[in-house]
């Protein structure tokens, strides 16, 4: 059995560039269909967000729409009601990378107002990636690699390595391109990063050694079966 820690976003909010706190959080199905994948195969998961607080769920998230439909909405507000984990975060701050086998970022909106500025995050992600243990981070998850700075250079610790991320288009489908701050797929490669992307809303995932990244919801399922593969 592996430790796997799940870091995820504490904002329910995302600021937009009027100011308008849009609201958000962790897109439901990029914790729950990696969670579900994991625990079925017998691993271990647990929570940490930045200080500890109980992670927001995307309200957008949970509906027939965003699931393709009422029964598999309904499956996921299950998996989440049996998601404990939850319920009882750690601090970014208070995490031992040691203690895990493998890291897992979802996305949602949420990382883009926290973690893509949190320092103890950005120092997780740069241990993880030298560590070798598996890596994976998916939709707007890569947000949190903006924290990323190689002590030694001063420099994004990703800058060169291959990934998937929510692309520009894809933020414009969605209606908040013109209203965000920022886009993550332009920072991302300001930040020196190498985007691989694919028609919007496809499943992707880009495997670049020991980092694991998918590009949408979509891209989760396979992500975490990405996951699994590297586990063993």
């Amino acid at each position: 059995m592996s430790k796997i820690l799940f870091v995820m976003t504490g904002a329910d909010h995302w600021t937009l560039n009027d100011g308008t706190e849009h609201p958000t959080g962790y897109w439901a199905e990029e914790a729950a269909t990696p969670y579900r994948a994991l625990r079925e195969a017998g691993h271990q998961v647990v929570v940490a967000t930045p200080g500890g607080v109980v992670p927001p769920v995307d309200p957008a998230s949970l509906g027939p729409d965003a699931n393709g439909g009422a029964e598999q909405a309904r499956e996921l507000a299950d998996t989440l009601a049996a998601m404990t984990e939850l319920d009882r975060p750690l601090a970014v701050a208070d995490v031992d990378l040691d203690d895990y086998d493998a890291v897992l970022y979802p996305g949602g909106h949420g990382p883009m107002e926290d973690l893509a500025r949190d320092a103890d995050s950005g120092r997780l992600l740069v241990r993880a990636l030298a560590s070798g243990k598996p890596l994976a981070v998916v939709c707007h998850g890569p947000a949190a690699l903006l924290a990323a700075v190689d002590p030694a250079t001063g420099r994004n610790a990703f800058a060169g390595r291959r990934i998937a991320a929510f692309t520009d288009a894809e933020e414009t489908l969605a209606g908040l391109a013109d209203r965000a701050p920022w886009l993550l797929q332009t920072r991302l490669a300001e930040a020196g990063l190498l985007l691989d992307t694919t028609t919007p809303w496809a499943p992707h995932v880009v495997v670049d050694g020991n980092l694991l990244t998918g590009q949408n919801p979509a891209s989760s399922a396979p992500l975490a079966q990405e996951l699994l593969k590297q586990l063993g």
